[in-house]
Protein backbone atom coordinates (compact mmCIF):
# COMPACT_ATOMS: atom_id res chain seq x y z
CA UNK A 1 0.00 0.00 0.00
CA UNK A 2 1.10 3.23 -0.73
CA UNK A 3 2.14 5.70 1.11
CA UNK A 4 1.61 9.80 1.25
CA UNK A 5 4.42 12.88 1.99
CA UNK A 6 3.12 16.08 1.91
CA UNK A 7 5.78 18.72 0.32
CA UNK A 8 4.29 22.03 1.00
CA UNK A 9 4.78 25.65 0.65
CA UNK A 10 4.21 28.21 3.61
CA UNK A 11 3.54 31.94 2.45
CA UNK A 12 0.45 31.97 0.32
CA UNK A 13 0.15 28.31 0.22
CA UNK A 14 -0.54 26.96 3.79
CA UNK A 15 -0.36 30.74 5.41
CA UNK A 16 -2.01 33.13 4.10
CA UNK A 17 -0.12 35.14 2.40
CA UNK A 18 -1.53 38.64 3.65
CA UNK A 19 -2.22 37.54 7.34
CA UNK A 20 0.15 34.79 7.73
CA UNK A 21 -2.73 32.52 9.39
CA UNK A 22 -3.41 28.81 9.10
CA UNK A 23 -6.04 28.52 10.90
CA UNK A 24 -8.12 27.51 7.78
CA UNK A 25 -6.11 24.46 7.21
CA UNK A 26 -6.21 23.38 10.83
CA UNK A 27 -8.76 20.56 9.93
CA UNK A 28 -6.87 19.20 7.09
CA UNK A 29 -3.37 19.64 9.35
CA UNK A 30 -5.61 17.18 11.90
CA UNK A 31 -6.21 14.71 9.51
CA UNK A 32 -2.85 14.10 8.12
CA UNK A 33 -1.66 13.63 11.43
CA UNK A 34 -3.92 11.22 12.68
CA UNK A 35 -3.20 9.21 9.85
CA UNK A 36 0.70 9.94 10.39
CA UNK A 37 0.77 11.22 6.86
CA UNK A 38 4.53 13.57 7.00
CA UNK A 39 4.08 17.19 6.61
CA UNK A 40 7.60 18.51 4.81
CA UNK A 41 7.85 22.31 5.01
CA UNK A 42 9.52 23.49 1.93
CA UNK A 43 9.61 27.13 1.87
CA UNK A 44 11.91 30.44 1.26
CA UNK A 45 11.57 30.73 4.94
CA UNK A 46 14.48 30.60 7.67
CA UNK A 47 15.12 27.77 10.35
CA UNK A 48 14.10 29.90 12.96
CA UNK A 49 10.78 30.72 11.16
CA UNK A 50 9.84 27.29 10.59
CA UNK A 51 10.63 25.90 13.59
CA UNK A 52 7.74 28.26 15.43
CA UNK A 53 5.14 26.65 13.12
CA UNK A 54 6.16 23.17 14.09
CA UNK A 55 5.98 24.43 17.52
CA UNK A 56 2.35 25.79 16.99
CA UNK A 57 1.62 22.60 15.12
CA UNK A 58 3.35 20.04 16.44
CA UNK A 59 5.12 18.85 13.82
CA UNK A 60 7.81 16.70 13.82
CA UNK A 61 9.31 16.08 10.47
CA UNK A 62 11.79 16.84 8.71
CA UNK A 63 12.00 20.44 6.74
CA UNK A 64 13.71 22.38 3.85
CA UNK A 65 14.41 26.02 4.74
CA UNK A 66 15.39 28.73 2.21
CA UNK A 67 14.66 27.53 -0.70
CA UNK A 68 16.32 24.48 -0.54
CA UNK A 69 19.54 25.34 1.21
CA UNK A 70 19.61 22.26 3.36
CA UNK A 71 17.50 19.55 4.80
CA UNK A 72 16.99 19.37 8.50
CA UNK A 73 16.10 15.92 10.23
CA UNK A 74 14.88 15.82 13.39
CA UNK A 75 17.41 13.13 14.66
CA UNK A 76 16.26 9.64 14.98
CA UNK A 77 13.88 10.15 12.55
CA UNK A 78 14.75 7.59 9.79
CA UNK A 79 15.72 4.25 11.52
CA UNK A 80 18.42 3.87 8.83
CA UNK A 81 21.93 5.54 8.49
CA UNK A 82 22.43 7.89 5.96
CA UNK A 83 24.49 11.12 4.95
CA UNK A 84 24.65 14.48 6.37
CA UNK A 85 26.63 16.82 6.32
CA UNK A 86 26.51 18.38 10.25
CA UNK A 87 24.50 17.62 13.61
CA UNK A 88 23.27 21.00 15.47
CA UNK A 89 20.57 21.53 18.16
CA UNK A 90 18.72 17.87 17.69
CA UNK A 91 18.68 17.94 13.45
CA UNK A 92 21.08 16.05 11.59
CA UNK A 93 21.59 18.63 8.31
CA UNK A 94 21.95 17.98 5.18
CA UNK A 95 23.67 21.00 3.40
CA UNK A 96 22.79 21.74 -0.46
CA UNK A 97 23.51 25.60 -0.80
CA UNK A 98 25.48 28.33 -0.43
CA UNK A 99 26.36 29.99 2.79
CA UNK A 100 25.07 33.21 3.32
CA UNK A 101 27.82 35.82 3.65
CA UNK A 102 28.90 34.48 0.52
CA UNK A 103 25.51 35.49 -1.10
CA UNK A 104 25.66 38.83 0.61
CA UNK A 105 29.38 39.38 -0.78
CA UNK A 106 27.86 38.70 -4.33
CA UNK A 107 25.21 40.74 -4.42
CA UNK A 108 26.99 43.37 -3.15
CA UNK A 109 29.78 42.71 -5.74
CA UNK A 110 27.06 42.89 -8.81
CA UNK A 111 25.57 46.23 -7.02
CA UNK A 112 29.08 47.60 -7.59
CA UNK A 113 29.74 46.51 -10.91
CA UNK A 114 25.83 47.18 -12.79
CA UNK A 115 25.21 50.50 -10.55
CA UNK A 116 22.13 48.94 -9.61
CA UNK A 117 20.56 49.63 -6.11
CA UNK A 118 19.92 46.38 -4.22
CA UNK A 119 18.48 45.97 -1.16
CA UNK A 120 18.49 42.73 0.84
CA UNK A 121 17.46 41.42 4.41
CA UNK A 122 20.79 41.69 5.25
CA UNK A 123 20.60 45.47 4.85
CA UNK A 124 17.66 45.73 7.08
CA UNK A 125 16.73 46.13 10.31
CA UNK A 126 14.36 44.38 11.95
CA UNK A 127 11.85 47.20 11.95
CA UNK A 128 12.22 47.77 8.41
CA UNK A 129 12.02 43.61 6.88
CA UNK A 130 8.84 44.47 9.37
CA UNK A 131 7.29 46.67 7.19
CA UNK A 132 8.71 45.50 4.20
CA UNK A 133 7.10 42.44 4.78
CA UNK A 134 3.89 42.71 6.51
CA UNK A 135 5.59 40.24 9.18
CA UNK A 136 5.44 41.62 13.13
CA UNK A 137 8.31 42.46 14.74
CA UNK A 138 9.26 39.10 16.37
CA UNK A 139 8.66 37.42 13.41
CA UNK A 140 10.64 39.89 11.68
CA UNK A 141 13.67 39.24 13.56
CA UNK A 142 13.24 35.47 13.11
CA UNK A 143 13.43 36.26 8.71
CA UNK A 144 16.95 38.28 9.44
CA UNK A 145 18.54 34.93 10.63
CA UNK A 146 19.69 33.64 7.55
CA UNK A 147 22.03 30.94 6.88
CA UNK A 148 21.23 30.01 2.71
CA UNK A 149 19.63 32.30 0.82
CA UNK A 150 19.05 36.53 0.77
CA UNK A 151 15.76 37.64 -0.18
CA UNK A 152 16.03 41.35 -1.75
CA UNK A 153 15.34 44.13 -3.85
CA UNK A 154 16.14 45.73 -6.92
CA UNK A 155 15.80 49.60 -7.02
CA UNK A 156 15.71 50.51 -10.51
CA UNK A 157 14.03 50.27 -13.86
CA UNK A 158 13.47 46.88 -15.80
CA UNK A 159 16.65 47.30 -16.82
CA UNK A 160 18.53 47.24 -13.66
CA UNK A 161 16.51 44.17 -12.88
CA UNK A 162 17.85 42.00 -16.08
CA UNK A 163 21.31 42.91 -15.48
CA UNK A 164 20.92 41.89 -12.08
CA UNK A 165 19.55 38.75 -12.51
CA UNK A 166 21.97 37.91 -15.83
CA UNK A 167 24.98 38.84 -12.99
CA UNK A 168 23.76 36.11 -10.76
CA UNK A 169 23.44 33.59 -13.37
CA UNK A 170 26.80 34.93 -14.83
CA UNK A 171 28.85 33.82 -11.25
CA UNK A 172 27.38 30.55 -10.99
CA UNK A 173 24.64 31.51 -8.78
CA UNK A 174 20.84 31.10 -9.08
CA UNK A 175 17.84 33.06 -8.61
CA UNK A 176 13.87 32.81 -7.68
CA UNK A 177 11.54 35.02 -7.53
CA UNK A 178 9.07 34.47 -4.63
CA UNK A 179 5.39 36.57 -3.39
CA UNK A 180 7.25 39.43 -2.44
CA UNK A 181 10.89 39.16 -3.01
CA UNK A 182 14.10 38.02 -5.73
CA UNK A 183 16.32 35.61 -3.91
CA UNK A 184 19.80 34.68 -4.33
CA UNK A 185 20.74 31.24 -3.35
CA UNK A 186 23.96 28.63 -4.40
CA UNK A 187 23.35 25.86 -6.77
CA UNK A 188 20.51 24.46 -5.07
CA UNK A 189 16.63 25.00 -4.85
CA UNK A 190 13.39 23.47 -3.63
CA UNK A 191 13.33 20.38 -5.99
CA UNK A 192 16.60 19.38 -5.49
CA UNK A 193 16.69 19.22 -1.83
CA UNK A 194 12.41 17.41 -2.56
CA UNK A 195 14.31 14.54 -4.36
CA UNK A 196 16.85 13.70 -1.66
CA UNK A 197 14.19 13.73 1.22
CA UNK A 198 11.78 11.51 -1.09
CA UNK A 199 14.63 9.33 -1.43
CA UNK A 200 15.27 8.67 2.16
CA UNK A 201 11.24 7.92 2.67
CA UNK A 202 11.44 6.10 0.30
CA UNK A 203 13.95 3.77 1.30
CA UNK A 204 11.89 1.62 3.75
CA UNK A 205 7.95 2.02 1.57
CA UNK A 206 6.30 2.83 -1.01
CA UNK A 207 5.70 6.67 -1.11
CA UNK A 208 3.43 9.13 -3.11
CA UNK A 209 4.14 12.68 -2.86
CA UNK A 210 2.41 15.76 -3.13
CA UNK A 211 3.05 19.72 -3.42
CA UNK A 212 1.74 22.06 -2.58
CA UNK A 213 2.80 25.77 -3.96
CA UNK A 214 1.78 28.87 -5.06
CA UNK A 215 4.94 30.76 -7.31
CA UNK A 216 7.60 30.36 -9.22
CA UNK A 217 10.02 29.22 -6.43
CA UNK A 218 7.56 26.27 -5.77
CA UNK A 219 7.99 25.31 -9.30
CA UNK A 220 11.62 23.06 -9.04
CA UNK A 221 9.64 21.07 -5.79
CA UNK A 222 6.13 20.51 -7.96
CA UNK A 223 8.34 18.97 -10.73
CA UNK A 224 9.75 16.44 -8.02
CA UNK A 225 6.48 15.22 -6.81
CA UNK A 226 4.19 12.80 -8.33
CA UNK A 227 0.76 15.07 -7.34
CA UNK A 228 1.65 18.59 -7.89
CA UNK A 229 -0.77 21.53 -7.01
CA UNK A 230 -0.69 25.03 -7.38
CA UNK A 231 -3.14 26.99 -5.43
CA UNK A 232 -4.47 30.36 -6.19
CA UNK A 233 -2.87 33.66 -5.56
CA UNK A 234 -5.13 36.57 -3.62
CA UNK A 235 -6.32 38.04 -6.44
CA UNK A 236 -7.39 34.51 -7.74
CA UNK A 237 -5.27 33.92 -10.28
CA UNK A 238 -2.70 30.80 -10.86
CA UNK A 239 0.90 32.08 -11.69
CA UNK A 240 1.46 32.02 -15.10
CA UNK A 241 5.27 31.05 -14.90
CA UNK A 242 4.17 27.87 -13.60
CA UNK A 243 2.91 25.69 -16.05
CA UNK A 244 3.57 21.95 -17.21
CA UNK A 245 1.45 19.26 -18.06
CA UNK A 246 0.73 17.37 -14.64
CA UNK A 247 -0.02 20.37 -12.71
CA UNK A 248 -3.14 20.48 -11.47
CA UNK A 249 -4.62 23.91 -10.47
CA UNK A 250 -6.24 24.56 -7.63
CA UNK A 251 -9.69 27.00 -7.24
CA UNK A 252 -8.66 28.25 -3.42
CA UNK A 253 -6.25 30.76 -1.88
CA UNK A 254 -3.45 29.88 0.21
CA UNK A 255 -4.51 27.83 3.54
CA UNK A 256 -8.76 27.08 2.37
CA UNK A 257 -7.24 25.56 -0.91
CA UNK A 258 -4.79 23.46 1.02
CA UNK A 259 -7.58 22.42 3.07
CA UNK A 260 -9.68 21.71 -0.01
CA UNK A 261 -6.34 19.73 -2.15
CA UNK A 262 -6.11 17.51 1.32
CA UNK A 263 -9.61 16.30 1.72
CA UNK A 264 -10.01 15.38 -1.45
CA UNK A 265 -6.88 13.55 -1.59
CA UNK A 266 -6.69 11.88 1.80
CA UNK A 267 -10.54 11.78 3.32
Amino acid sequence: MKEYVVFTDLDGTLVDAETYSYEKALPAIAVLKERNIPIVFCTSKTRAEIEVYRRELEIQDPFIPENGGAIFIPEGYFEFEYDYSRRTDGYNVIELGTRYGKLREVLKKISSSTGCKIVGFGDLTPEEVSESSGLDLESARLAKMREYDEPFEIHGDERCVDLVLEEIERGGFRYTAGGRYYHIMGDNDKGVATRILTELFSRKKDVTTIGLGDSLNDLPMLLEVDLPFLLERPDGSHDPRVSFPRLRRVHGVGPEGWRKVIKELIE
